[in-house]
């Protein structure tokens, strides 16, 4: 049996986005809590003790800072990132003055998974986080765990993005994915932006790339979406 991670405490108000992270997170094997406000972090904190917390610093009921230090003093090793539309100086080394890392709105993510990774790392030297097997499919192979790819035994250089798109098409082989849900879960459009081609550009990109290094591995099913043949 594969053991999680670590536990997120995920606090932010919009529900929207509390879900999103909960998804992602719990796709990379996390143990999630959310919270809307400071009263119910305290209790849930309180409750299950977290190994990091994810805090939107302006909440409802308090800051999402001012909420760390609370935290932080009720348990000295919780790790603390900070998630804020603010992307002043000022405010990011003041949070950084107590907190771990700081990621600015909108996010990615891939970023968010990366970095709460990385915290984890940082502040729990001793543990050591479980690999994720490899994504394999024909001869592409996604390494999970340092959001590498290769094909063919060679390297392909990514963009974040580009990755997240491959990574989903690789996960649902065999079937072709509609260009709405792909743009629900690479990037999170709630709608259907109108005329939107970003799905198509990012296609273009991948294939550019990895049919460099042999043939043409994904499909196009017109007027419907994509897949890895």
């Amino acid at each position: 049996m594969t053991t999680a991670p670590g536990t997120v405490l995920v606090v932010e108000d919009e529900p929207s986005i509390a879900d999103v992270l909960a998804i992602a997170l719990r796709l990379h094997r996390f143990e999630v809590m959310t919270a809307g406000t400071v009263r119910e972090a305290l209790t849930l904190a309180g409750r299950v003790r977290p190994d990091v917390a994810l805090l939107d610093v302006m909440l409802p009921d308090g800051d999402g800072r001012a909420l760390g230090r609370e935290l932080r003093e009720r348990r000295p090793e919780l790790a603390l990132v900070f998630l804020t539309a603010r992307d002043a100086p000022a405010e990011i080394v003041g949070a950084l003055g107590f907190g771990d890392d700081y990621i600015t709105k909108p996010f990615d993510l891939d970023v968010v998974v990366a970095r709460i990774t990385a915290v984890l790392r940082r502040t729990r030297p001793h543990d050591v986080l479980p690999q994720r097997p490899p994504l394999r499919y024909g001869d592409l192979e996604l390494d999970e765990a340092t959001y590498s790819v290769h094909r063919a035994g060679r390297t392909v250089e990514l963009t974040p993005t580009e990755y997240a798109l491959l990574r989903f098409l690789v996960r649902n082989g065999g079937r072709i994915v509609p260009k709405e849900q792909l743009l629900r879960h690479v990037w999170q459009y709630e709608h259907t932006p109108p005329e939107s081609t970003v799905v198509e550009t990012y296609i273009s990109y991948l294939r550019r790339k990895l049919d460099a290094l042999g043939p043409p591995v994904i499909t196009t099913r017109r007027g419907v979406g994509y897949g890895i043949a």
